[in-house]
């Protein structure tokens, strides 16, 4: 019989392993005012909205979406990232309960773990000394290191590729946003499971095709490695 197992997990950070606290909608708010986009009113309320709804994409995509504008969307992804960053170092940015656990017993099942984010690079980087993760996984990635954020797969397949993986279904991809679904049902990942420590609910996720819904990461592993 062919062998199936599952090689690669591929992981979201914000929501899904990384407990942030509502950072991301925070340094949004800053990074909205500083666009230029009204503190109160329509044009606020549908920002945030949309922020909400494509939750897990790269910041760069939502911000040229929103304002239209190539300059004010660089902007506005400046500021975010500022934000954000000061954020941090603000906050006490910790782990998903379990997730540390779940990410050492994939590994220690001979399972590859990468983790990505819709953040840039340096944000990524600050959140991974933040929470000491710098040798917990087999790699990061930040959209500008792939190619493109989601829900493009190019995050999942370039994790695939660095970390020789033999075929895409045997890929195994965990997020909390409908974002992280879309990336992993374009990867043509065999798991594509929600979890609901984060933006999106357990009927969006469906909806959207996950294959599996977990309460947290804590569940995870039970799901890969039952395949």
């Amino acid at each position: 019989m062919p062998d199936n197992r599952i090689q690669l997990a591929v992981l979201d950070m914000a929501g899904t392993t990384v407990a942030d606290g509502g950072l991301v909608l925070r340094a949004f708010e800053q990074a909205a005012t500083a666009a230029g986009i009204e503190t109160e009113g329509r044009r606020r309320d549908q920002a945030r909205r949309y922020v909400v709804d494509t939750m897990g994409q790269s910041k760069i995509e939502v911000f040229r979406a929103l304002l239209r504008d190539e300059d004010a969307a660089q902007a506005a992804n400046t500021a975010f990232e500022q934000a954000y960053d000061t954020l941090v170092d603000e906050a006490d940015i910790a782990s998903v309960p379990g997730a540390v656990e779940a990410i050492t017993a994939l590994r220690d099942a001979g399972v590859r773990v990468a983790l990505t984010t819709g953040f840039s690079r340096g944000t990524k980087d600050k959140l991974l000394a933040a929470l000491g993760w710098a040798d917990l996984v087999d790699l990061t990635l930040a959209p500008a290191e792939a190619g493109r954020g989601r829900p493009y797969p190019d995050m999942v397949l370039t994790a695939a590729l660095r970390l020789g993986v033999d075929a895409v279904d045997r890929i195994a991809v965990l997020g909390d946003t409908t974002s992280d679904i879309a990336t992993g049902l374009a990867a043509g990942a065999g798991i594509v499971a929600g979890t609901l420590t984060g933006a999106h609910t357990e009927a969006q996720l469906r909806a959207a095709g996950a294959t599996h819904v977990v309460a947290s990461v804590a569940g995870f592993p039970a799901v890969v490695l039952a395949s």
